[in-house]
């Protein structure tokens, strides 16, 4: 993993992400408005242009490759490019799951971006967000990653865009691996299930193995 560690607090933490996050929300509109709009050519060549511009002032300063999972000194993840949940992120819907118990909830909103057959939402989208909530699930319990091991998605029927409801529950551990099942709810009922096994690797063995591994990896940079 890409590990870096940031010497930032809870409050440099809201900083950042009240910068950042309504642009992303308004790159989540424009992704949403190229599909719906019915403008003519010349209105459509013409955002082109100014787009590009944008993009091109972004690009200035950038990092390489993706944007990792920094750490800040709580050991508070940031992983802000995570295509489910990230903050930075506008092909996140975006997901934000609360967990309480060993039970973890989410509801989010999937618009015209997220579309499979006409009206409905791409399987893989619903397969990706439950990959997610199972996985904040697992890690929920120990404050340790766990990665997906197995998940098996049965599709219970064709989920209709709009806003839905998901919902994941640890059903049991052993070892290093915990067993989550989940579903995901439309306006009309379950509409895909999941099953999967989460596994926390080795080297996540503990709060301080994870330490130690930001602080060898900070020290190298």
């Amino acid at each position: 993993m890409d590990f870096r560690f940031e010497d930032i607090g809870p409050a440099e933490v809201k900083r950042r992400i009240s910068a950042v996050e309504p642009l992303t929300e308004s790159v989540r509109d424009l992704v949403d408005a190229v599909i719906r709009t019915e403008v003519d050519d010349t209105a459509l060549d013409d955002a082109r242009r100014q787009i590009d511009d944008i993009v091109a002032r972004l690009r200035t300063e950038e990092k390489p490759g993706g944007f990792g999972v920094p750490f800040t000194r709580d050991l508070v993840g940031m992983p802000w490019g995570n295509a489910a949940t990230g903050v930075r992120n506008a092909i996140a819907p975006p997901l934000r799951p609360v967990t309480h118990a060993g039970v973890s909830t989410a509801e989010v909103t999937l618009g015209a971006a997220y579309e499979g057959p006409g009206g409905h939402v791409h399987g893989g989208v619903l397969a990706l967000l439950l990959d997610q909530l199972v996985g904040e699930c697992a890690s929920s319990g120990t404050s340790m990653p766990h990665f997906t091991g197995t998940l098996t998605v049965r599709y219970v029927r064709p989920t209709k865009l709009g806003q839905v409801s998901l919902r994941a529950e640890v059903t049991g551990t052993q070892d290093r691996k915990a067993f989550v099942s989940g579903e995901i709810h439309d306006s009309e009922g379950v509409t895909a299930e999941v099953e999967a096994i989460m596994i926390r690797p080795k080297e996540f063995a503990g709060r301080d193995e994870v330490m130690a591994a930001i602080a060898e990896a900070t020290a190298r940079d």
